[in-house]
């Protein structure tokens, strides 16, 4: 009898959670404002809002902790940091930050000015935020397979060279600091970029005189699909596969809450030793010196430990095979996902699943609140919420997918929990010609406005 699969790891320490009532989740919802940011923790059972920060670290990560050097300046933990990024990724400069959008902050501080235009696949929405509020326009690139929810394509976060190209020859190349390459690409459903395509993007990018930079949050997710779907690496390790997709850009900014497997942090990785410079002065004056940049000795000592197991065949096996775990059990459900089943998370398309909810009424929005009544289960809108308005018009931004994210926590739930969301899932879906009615918006911030923005019924 062959084996089953089992974990690479043993659970040490448990948290509690506590299930509500239905009664309960409508209350909350209504003094939340029906943002399902505004809900307390408490307010959850399940919660898959992000999976940025919200995973477990390892033994050896809590270790590390407790041998964090705290000094200013030079400390031991930014040594050991140093070391492993440029083990991993090649480049030779550092500067840590406290998260990824402040490494974004200092890095485009540098590089991006009012006009300037920055193509790339589905920019994230800090990324969109940055580059917007800097008066720039980012312009998705994106290949079309990633917008056909059915469409099998092994690597929908490609880039598309013809749309990158015309990007490069409409615009004076002074106007275009860099193209950004997002692994994998969290906006078009988690979907990696192919080695074949990022040397291509480099290829052509060089012809142009563009730099290339990765925005690298989940990028051992990302090495993990080459892996496992691109012809001629299934022999290769996941560290080599890094290294070289990294070869193909001239920095990178990462979210380390994500594939660096710690509760908070970020940074910023160069070649460009003039870039450094410049970025070093920004990294001063908003995070810290440039080797803490707004992280704890303790906590530089845990990424560095969490990078190397991040970049480890077996955890990201285990990791995404429980995405797809849950990914299969709603399409088995007849739920309609973004396919094939993305790194970090399930995403659901919600003008296929609430067709009877009108577009201006928000239906990913609709959606999440329908999953959180049913269940206690907390997901995120990747939709017209999140696209925001248009800087100029200030109309909304009508996204071609319209998704809800259930993104997937990194060793901290287990498939039982997958069994009872996919249920839960299900039970809506059942009742969905029932759910006719969206949101409208009372109140929204200028930018960024679904982390704040407040609801009522339509």
């Amino acid at each position: 009898m062959e084996l089953p699969y089992a974990e690479p790891f043993r659970i040490k320490m448990v948290e509690e959670i506590r299930q509500s009532t239905r009664e309960e989740r409508e209350q909350w919802l209504k003094d939340a404002k029906f943002n399902l940011f505004n809900l307390k923790s408490s307010q959850v059972y399940i919660d898959l809002l992000t999976d940025s920060g919200t995973g477990a670290m390892s033994d050896r990560q809590w270790g590390a902790l407790m041998t964090g050097d705290e000094s200013y300046a030079g400390s031991r933990s930014f040594e050991q940091l140093h070391n492993t990024v440029q083990s991993i990724t090649g480049f030779k400069y550092l500067l840590p930050t406290h998260q990824g959008r402040a490494a974004e902050n200092v890095l485009f501080s540098v590089l991006v000015k009012d006009g300037d235009v920055i193509p790339g696949n589905s920019h994230f929405d800090t990324t969109k935020g940055h580059i917007e509020i800097r008066k720039a326009h980012a312009i998705d690139c994106t290949i079309d397979e990633a917008f056909d929810i059915n469409d099998l394509h092994p690597f929908k976060g490609n880039i598309n060279l013809q749309k990158l190209e015309e990007v490069y020859k409409s615009h004076p190349k002074e106007q275009i600091p860099f193209c950004l390459v997002t692994i994998t690409c969290n906006s078009s459903g988690g979907q990696p970029v192919s080695l074949e395509n990022m040397k291509a993007v480099k290829e052509l990018s060089d012809q142009y005189g563009i730099p290339v930079f990765f925005d690298s949050a989940r990028f051992a997710e990302n090495a993990y699909f080459i892996k496992k779907r691109e012809a001629g690496q299934e022999n290769r390790s996941i560290k080599e596969i890094c290294k070289e997709m990294f070869s193909y850009g001239e920095g990178m900014t990462m979210s380390s809450k994500k594939d660096g497997l710690v509760n908070i942090g970020g940074f910023i990785a160069l070649n460009n030793e003039e870039v450094f410079r410049k970025a070093s002065n920004f990294t001063i004056i908003y995070e810290g010196f440039i080797t803490y940049g707004g992280m704890a000795g303790r906590d530089m000592a845990a990424l560095a430990v969490g990078l190397d197991e991040a970049t480890e065949f077996a955890y990201l096996e285990s990791r995404i095979s429980q995405v797809e775990y849950l990914g299969n059990k709603l399409i088995e459900y007849g739920i309609p996902v973004q396919k094939p089943i993305g790194g970090h998370a399930v995403f659901i398309d919600s003008l296929n699943f609430l067709p009877n909810v009108p577009r201006e009424e928000y239906p990913a929005q609709t959606l999440g609140l329908e999953i959180y009544k049913e269940a206690g289960i907390r997901t995120v809108e990747i939709g017209t919420l999140l696209a925001d308005r248009d800087p100029e018009t200030r109309e909304n931004r009508y996204p071609k997918l319209e998704l809800v994210r259930l993104a997937i926590p990194r060793r901290t739930y287990t498939n039982n929990h997958m069994d009872y969301i996919a249920a839960a899932v299900k039970n809506v879906y059942e009742r969905r010609n029932e759910i006719s009615k969206g949101y409208n918006i009372t109140w929204e911030p200028e930018i960024l406005r679904h982390f704040t923005v407040h609801l009522e019924e339509a």
